[in-house]
């Protein structure tokens, strides 16, 4: 209904306005680079500052005639803000510059309607873009205020703008539905993995961290990896093997931004439950961004927000090709425990060091012992074999088999109680 958007190209005035009223101020830089990302043309950047915004146009008078001859200049198609606007302010400016006008959520929206490539991202995007556009809708339907009612039409006295917003409401009702499948499938998903004891390691961090490459690297898979803002959107999940742990489940997610709407992170929900559900967190960061330090501070504010700040996380500061003297390593706290590792997705230094702080964050309950087997316990010997738990093998003065193992301790129980129950 609403997830079609054009693939861009349209020349757009930018603006930025600095707010002595707001505490944490939009990155201009950062706005521009979501405008190139949603694929839109910026000609202009028009910058200013107020105490507060204009309750009716959010700029004053001096700045909207501005942002007015530049629109004519350059012939701009569209005016984008990177701040949140009122319906009402959107619509006052939309009619004093005779130009579409869109807000940072909705230039966010934008980019996430090109991107979402499965069922469920669609109709996560829909559900957003239908949120922020129902209370946006114009009175442009005068002509039809006031109509009788009829079989299948609207009721008595509806307006148009009434029925839009029905239809809006009901829309967005059936789309909660059918996320409400989409969850209890995944959450299903969650439970065979959980009764496998397969445990999952999620990728989190900003967007355009290199998580997707960083996922490309270690599965071997091809998803879609750009330069850009949000060029994934889709949680993707695949096997990896860990050394010395064994199987685990890699997971791609959407990337975080600063000041995310929160109509994004309620209407990406079922996306962001496999972060939450996850045992182990990888944050991704790109090191050799000079804000880095800020962007890991707007990652833990959503993964508060989704509650996932407890979760056992693993600093990945990826990128270290673009600096000068950094080599692959790994940076551990005062327990020995892997806290940050240093590496480059995309040469692929330090990929090795990563699986082996995945492998003793993931390994802190293994059972690394010797094995006693009796002759008639072949079966379990080959299981172990197959699980790849065997590091080495002899017989001893007896005729017995003794086994080097070392596998997570959940696996070894449930394979020594079925070997019983045989």
């Amino acid at each position: 209904m609403f997830f079609e958007r054009p693939e861009g190209g349209e020349t757009s005035v930018l603006v930025h306005i600095d707010l002595d009223s707001e505490r944490e101020q939009e990155d201009p830089i950062e706005f521009e680079e979501l405008v190139r990302s949603s694929g839109a043309d910026p000609v202009c950047f028009i910058k200013g500052s107020r105490k507060t915004p204009d309750a009716r146009t959010f700029v004053g008078q001096g700045k909207l005639e501005e942002i007015a001859a530049a629109v004519k200049e350059y012939e701009a198609a569209l005016v984008l803000f990177n701040h949140a606007l009122s319906p009402s302010q959107e619509r006052n400016l939309e009619k004093a510059l005779k130009c579409r006008v869109l807000d940072r959520t909705g230039l966010i929206l934008d980019i996430f309607a090109q991107r979402a490539r499965t069922y469920e991202g669609k109709l996560q995007v829909e559900l957003a873009q239908l949120q922020h556009t129902v209370t946006r809708l114009k009175r442009g339907w005068t002509h039809l205020d006031r109509q009788k009612g009829g079989v299948n039409l609207r009721g008595a006295g509806e307006t148009q703008l009434e029925l839009d917003q029905r239809m809006i409401r009901q829309r967005i009702k059936n789309i909660n539905k059918s996320l409400e499948k989409v969850r209890a499938q995944r959450e299903q998903g969650r439970r065979s993995r959980k009764r496998a004891e397969v445990p999952i390691v999620s990728l989190v961090g900003y967007t355009n961290a290199g998580k997707s490459s960083l996922f490309n690297r270690m599965t071997s898979a091809e998803i879609y990896a750009a330069d850009q803002l949000f060029a994934t959107l889709d949680a993707t999940l695949r096997r990896i093997d860990v050394p010395s742990f064994g199987e685990a489940i890699l997971v791609d997610t959407v990337g975080f931004i600063s000041h995310l709407p929160h109509k994004l992170v309620e209407a990406f929900r079922a996306t962001l439950e496999e972060t939450s559900q996850a045992d182990l967190l990888l944050h991704v960061v790109d090191v050799a961004n000079e804000d880095h330090d800020y962007y890991i501070e707007q990652v833990h504010e959503v993964l508060t927000e989704i509650g996932a700040d407890e979760i056992p996380t693993v600093q990945v500061l990826n990128k270290i090709d673009l600096l000068d003297g950094f080599v692959p390593r790994i940076d551990r706290d005062d327990q020995g425990q892997p806290q940050r590792v240093w590496m480059s997705a995309r040469t692929g230094e330090g990929a090795d060091l990563l699986l082996q702080a995945i492998s003793e964050m993931l390994g802190h309950d293994i059972v690394n012992q010797h094995l006693t087997l009796a002759p008639d316990q072949g079966r379990l010997r080959a299981k172990l074999y197959a699980r790849g738990a065997v590091t080495a093998e002899r017989v001893d003065e007896q005729g017995q088999v003794v086994l080097g193992i070392k596998m997570p301790r959940a696996d070894f129980e449930r394979l020594l109680q079925e070997d019983d129950r045989r």
